[in-house]
């Protein structure tokens, strides 16, 4: 006859099995959750979990499921004063992501062009090389930084939220598609937020942040104020 468990262990199993559910994902209730339309930048506009309300299944369509955003680029990535143009394939232009964890982005690159220091807050990324050859880079919490020059075919990941780049290094443009475990990734881009938050961050906050003179601060920020 195996023996009562006591108080201790008992506890402890409960706290394990609650611990392991907070940290899985939610068990899917439905087939899909189409996103219903909504307006992009308003107040009431963020996403609640897992995902933005669905529209009534009596209304979904096959094109819901239909994305034909990535077949070319939003603007010529020579527009870009970074050389860089990002299409993206997130739930705000494809509704039928929604509660799905994925999407997915094109980043076109001029020669030399770079997709400049950011995060993804909420993802991990896959890159995939389509066309030319890019460095892809990204800086551990540790502060060791992982590169790697990704050829056409060749992929590359970057763990989430972690600071990272696609920059050109060929003489011709080169196109990635990369890939999110997140409906909704985020963006920060490294130098806007520094240097151009609304309301500003105080000078003397990112002039002893770097270490460098508040005329130099001045000079980035006058690079991204609005």
């Amino acid at each position: 006859m195996s023996r009562p468990s006591s108080p201790t262990t008992l506890a402890a199993a409960i706290i394990a099995v609650l611990v392991f559910a907070c940290r899985a994902d939610p068990e899917p209730v439905q087939d899909f959750c189409v996103a219903a339309a909504h307006k992009t930048g308003a107040a009431d506009d963020q996403p609640t979990f897992p995902g933005f309300p669905c529209k009534p299944s009596s209304t979904v369509v096959s094109d819901d499921f239909f994305f034909g955003g990535l077949s070319a680029p939003a603007k010529p990535a020579s527009d870009s004063p970074f050389g860089s143009a990002v299409t993206s394939g997130n739930v705000e232009a494809f509704p039928g992501l929604n509660t799905l964890g994925l999407s997915i982005n094109r980043v076109d690159l001029a020669p030399g062009g770079v997709n400049p220091l950011h995060t993804h807050p909420r993802a991990a990324e896959l890159v995939h090389v389509v066309s030319g050859e890019m460095l892809v880079g990204f800086v551990s919490t540790a502060g060791k930084f992982y590169s790697k020059v990704v050829g056409e075919g060749q992929s590359f990941v970057i763990p989430r939220g972690l600071t990272h780049f696609q920059y050109n290094v060929g003489a011709t443009a080169a196109r990635a598609l990369t890939v999110f475990n997140s409906q909704l990734p985020g963006l920060v881009l490294a130098a806007p937020a520094l240097f151009g938050a609304d309301p500003e961050i105080p000078d003397a906050v990112l002039a002893k942040s770097f270490q460098v003179d508040g005329e130099i601060i001045k000079l980035l920020k006058s690079k991204f104020r609005k």
